[in-house]
């Protein structure tokens, strides 16, 4: 004799089998833990960065990007592969110097690294990375970095990966880039902010939960006294130009 399955009985065994193959088919997300790298240096350094939690190959592709694009953000780095290394070279350099020029008091050469994940969604991780620099002289030079990865593979994003680059949405940038300085689009000459040339889009463009944001570091708006220049276009307006999310 067969038994009879009611309807509510088929409904909770249908749930059950949805929840278990959604969970399965399912990508899952990258955790991250932030990490410091101490050791006893002479020069005062410091670094706290995140980096993918798990052991898996996406995680692993992860990790290596972004401490490949610290390195690519600090100076005399060339064919450095390790964040160590430049770790210790730039310690031995601090020593070296001191070595050659006993007589003179030389404050601590600085190197300071930090990141922060600002966003993550099931396709892109953005993280900040701000470095500073200092080997006497003035001031040191501090910069960020927006770095976007496909949450998916752990490949680094370009501008052409995350949005349509067009000139509407070059306009609709120009437009928040103005109201970010507090000026008028009337009699405005963009050249006065772009050494001579037209409006130009940041190098650094990444995701936050307000939207899509655009940096410009020191020097690259106007004079150092003008220093960092931020601002956020909200996912609304955005969302037309936008290949991921």
């Amino acid at each position: 004799m067969i038994n009879k399955i009611s309807l509510n009985q088929l409904s909770i065994v249908f749930l059950v089998s949805t929840l278990v193959f959604s969970c399965i088919s399912e990508p899952k997300s990258i955790s991250f833990e932030n990490n410091s790298y101490e050791n006893n240096y002479e020069a005062n350094i410091s670094v706290s960065i995140d980096e993918a939690a798990d052991n898996s190959e996406v995680g692993k592709v992860i990790n290596f990007k972004i401490k490949e694009a610290i390195i690519s953000t600090l100076s005399d780095t060339t064919k450095k592969t390790s964040l160590e290394s430049v770790l210790e070279d730039f310690d031995s350099e601090f020593i070296n110097f001191k070595k050659q020029f006993p007589e003179a008091s030389h404050p601590a050469w600085e190197l300071h690294i930090e990141t922060e994940k600002v966003y993550q969604s099931e396709d892109v991780i953005t993280l900040s990375i701000n470095t500073y620099e200092f080997k006497g002289g003035a001031h040191g030079n501090d910069k960020i970095k927006f770095l976007n990865i496909d949450a998916k593979t752990g490949e680094v994003l370009n501008l052409s990966d995350i949005v349509e680059n067009s000139e509407t949405f070059k306009a609709l940038a120009q437009d928040y880039f103005l109201k970010s300085i507090n000026v008028s689009t009337e009699d405005t000459q963009m050249e006065d902010y772009f050494f001579g040339k037209p409006f130009q889009l940041p190098e650094n463009i990444g995701f936050s939960e307000d939207g899509l944001v655009f940096l410009y570091n020191v020097y690259e708006v106007a004079s150092y006294d003008q220093g960092y220049t931020e601002f956020v276009i909200p996912f609304n307006d955005v969302e037309p130009y936008l290949k991921v999310k």
